[in-house]
């Protein structure tokens, strides 16, 4: 696997890459010459064949005629930034989006990225994960060229105590992506799963670098099982798992899948930051699994059994107990009890 500083020279190669597909689409299936194409990037003609000779090596077909220029005749399905970017009208999420083929996890190239101080809203990608990571330090299964691994960096103008309301805000949009792109309905399961009936299709994971009193970013990392077949899922799963595949009986595009998600989570963060907090938690209420249900829930070395009655401005999850004391669970396992 490339380390971290070969990965960011391929995101530089990528940079390019967008920007010449971006100006081949924009011709709209007329031809644009080398020369053209090396005046508007700044690079040699050269340069601009050996890009083109990579974007052909992922797919891109691409017309050469000699003493004329490059036509672009088809572009395939795959999560390379100028696709996604293709009429996606985001204010401030995924105007910047960062490829990978192969990375160790989204959420740790985000974060060493945000360290050195990338503008927010930048988004990275990656077709594959080597060290995929869920909630409580377990492994993502994060096969090639079939699912959505991504990471979002933002820097939210609040307290670090309140950063855990984001990760709601994640999976609100996560589930408006699903119901605009296919006719399946998730439900959320507190506090990050996102299931279709009782099958987790989709989970997150929120990394915050902060002080005391200020946060520097946060990494809101988003995995969703698109297109993974019943094989491709391990053995040894804690809770049972599908995807939308799966679910739904039909294959899902992935680039139709990352726009939804970038646009639902660009209007809600926009939301979230103009009118606060309390919509976007009575959207995650309106589609919890586990509200107003008894619940039975592993949180500190203790279970608490009771009625899980909301959730509180810090994303804590408030179960009303037969003793009639709540139990206020910022981390922990949850299971409905029948």
């Amino acid at each position: 696997m490339k380390d971290f500083a070969e990965q960011t020279a391929a995101a530089a190669a990528q940079s390019f890459n967008q920007k010449i597909i971006e100006l081949l689409r924009k011709d709209s299936g007329g031809i644009i010459s080398g020369e053209e194409l090396g005046r508007a990037l700044n690079i040699s003609r050269t340069a601009v064949w050996k890009h083109i000779k990579a974007l052909k090596g992922v797919g891109y077909q691409i017309e050469a005629l000699p003493s004329r220029g490059y036509r672009l005749l088809f572009t395939p399905d795959l999560l390379i930034p100028s696709e996604i970017a293709a009429g996606l009208a985001t204010t401030r999420i995924a105007r910047k989006i960062i490829y990978f083929k192969e990375t160790d996890s989204t959420n740790l190239a985000a974060f060493r990225l945000a360290e050195q101080g990338i503008e927010e809203g930048t988004v990275i990608i990656a077709d594959e994960q080597k060290q995929g990571r869920g909630r409580m330090g377990r492994h993502w299964e994060s096969p090639q060229g079939t699912n959505i691994y991504c990471s979002i960096i933002i820097r939210p103008p609040i307290s670090p105590v309140k950063a855990p309301q984001l990760t709601f805000l994640s999976a609100v949009a996560v589930a408006r992506a699903i119901e605009a792109t296919t006719p399946l309905h998730p439900a959320i399961k507190w506090p990050n799963d996102l299931l279709i009936g009782s099958k987790k299709v989709a989970g997150l994971l929120n990394e915050i670098n902060a002080e005391t009193e200020k946060i520097h970013f946060i990494v809101l990392g988003i995995g969703v099982n698109i297109n993974m077949r019943r094989e491709q899922f391990p053995d040894d799963l804690r809770h049972p798992a599908s995807s939308l595949l799966l679910e739904g009986n039909s294959p899902v595009n992935r680039v139709e899948f990352a726009r939804a998600l970038f646009t639902a989570f660009d209007t809600l963060y926009d939301d979230y930051l103009t009118k606060g907090y309390d919509m976007i938690r009575e959207e995650w209420l309106s589609r919890s699994m586990v509200s107003g249900r008894k619940v039975s829930v592993a949180f500190e070395g203790k279970v608490a059994v009771g009625v899980a009655t909301g959730i509180d401005e810090y994303g804590a999850l408030l179960v009303q107990q037969k003793n009639g004391e709540t139990a206020r669970v910022l981390a922990g396992d949850v299971s409905l009890v029948d």
